[in-house]
């Protein structure tokens, strides 16, 4: 006879783990062959598909909206998503008893995380704040103030958090306090260390930062389709209903997509131009050589088969066929990792706040993956690596102070008038 899912393992002591709202629990057929999980086999795939994609557009919906309203913004909805994860994650090891044993100790969860957004984004985006302020002289000051001591602003709150934790250490609860202390520090380092380069790859044009994440988006609905009308042969055992038809088939539409959407994306300067400050206007600017068309001639046998001769391509084209490639291929094993940890705690999804979905981090995982890829690949194959006069005049701008800055203006126009003395 088959066991009920809750005779499936062995039940765990009263307060051991939180107990998870229904969504969130281990489906009745955890211990089956993968066959059994397939979608293709699945009773209520239709009814799932409809709450899932109603979810999804929804989801869509609101992220194009962010998009328009500029960078400000979708740095504000990564925050908000970041606290969302926190939550999710911070939940997963608590333990009732404990926790009424230890008031006020979830606020030190809480005091560890704000610090890092502190650091994290303050060395990001100084210097967008920076030209921010340069118009008022008293707020230029006092960003140059934080930016100067930042490090050790941040250091102390750090320390102070430490501290916190040594004075609240109790007899019988060391190994529960010391654990929770490891759980704090790896979700700062795997999850929100990894989200906050999408920050970094907003400013430098919303484009590095939209289409990366939107070919996670495209490559996750492609996996779910083909997965869904053709998926036959399982792919890994850490996620049973992933298969290779939905793998291959995602991959091929995902390399697509990026090519197509990278010209799309990138005739527009609001996704383009990168941003130097904190305001929240239109941009304009140069869209530099990436983004200006090139024509190449079809040669004569393929042209016959189609109206037209030449073809235009942006050369940024080339560098999304990188991104798509690593999204179809690399990235999903962000959500196999995610699924094995979900496994190892006996949990179906990390939360239920969207519907279909799960929670904030069953959505986050690929793309947490694929930031960090963005921002490396941007920084080492995008952006050039010789010294500017831009990045002169930033460095200047973020490590002296005015004062300082009126001596290398009055140096440096002694050193020209020196030279074109010599010179004449």
């Amino acid at each position: 006879m088959q066991k009920d899912s809750g005779s499936s393992a062995p039940a765990a002591p009263t307060g051991r783990l939180r107990r998870r709202k229904g969504s969130n629990e281990v489906p009745l057929d955890v211990g089956k062959a993968n066959g059994g999980h397939l979608l293709v086999n699945d009773q209520n795939k239709y009814r799932s598909m409809w709450i899932r994609a109603h979810s999804s557009i929804w989801m869509i919906g609101g992220f194009v909206l962010v998009i328009y309203l500029g960078h400000l913004y979708i740095w504000a909805m990564i925050v908000v998503i970041q606290i969302f994860m926190a939550r999710e994650l911070f939940s997963l090891l608590r333990k009732a008893h404990e926790d009424r044993q230890l008031p006020g100790f979830r606020l030190l969860n809480w005091h560890f995380f704000f610090t890092a957004v502190l650091f994290v984004y303050g060395r990001i985006l100084s210097q967008r704040l920076v030209n921010t302020v340069t118009s008022d002289k008293f707020l230029y000051q006092l960003v140059g103030r934080f930016i100067k001591y930042h490090m050790v602003t941040c250091y102390f709150l750090y320390i102070a958090g430490f501290m916190w934790f040594i004075l609240t250490l109790k007899k019988k609860m060391y190994k529960y306090q010391f654990g929770q202390y490891a759980w704090t520090h790896m979700i700062l380092i795997v999850v929100f260390t990894q989200s906050s380069f999408t920050v970094a790859n907003i400013f430098e044009g919303i484009f590095w930062f939209l289409l990366p994440a939107s070919l996670i988006v495209i490559n996750d609905i492609a996996a779910y389709i083909f997965g869904f009308f053709f998926g036959k042969t399982p792919l890994i055992k850490l996620s049973p209903k992933k298969t290779w038809e939905g793998f291959i088939g995602a991959s091929v539409a995902t390399i697509i997509s990026a090519f197509v959407l990278a010209n799309i994306m990138g005739r527009f300067q609001w996704l383009t131009c990168p941003r130097k400050d904190l305001s929240t206007g239109w941009l304009h600017c140069d869209p530099g050589p990436l983004f200006k068309p090139e024509y190449f001639t079809l040669p004569g046998w393929i042209a016959q088969w189609f109206p037209w001769k030449e073809i235009e391509i942006l050369p940024v084209q080339w560098h999304a066929l990188c991104l798509g490639l690593f999204a179809s291929i690399i990235a999903p094993f962000g959500g196999f990792f995610a699924s094995g940890f979900k496994r190892a705690f006996k949990i179906k999804d990390f939360g239920d706040s969207i519907p279909g979905h799960g929670g904030i981090t069953d959505r986050m995982d690929c793309q947490m993956v694929m930031a960090v890829f963005a921002y490396i690949y941007h920084q080492s194959f995008v952006t050039p690596q010789s010294v500017s006069v831009e990045m002169i005049v930033d460095q200047i701008l973020m490590n002296l102070t005015f004062e300082e800055q009126q001596a290398l203006y009055t140096k440096l126009a002694q050193i020209i008038r020196e030279n074109q003395f010599g010179l004449s």
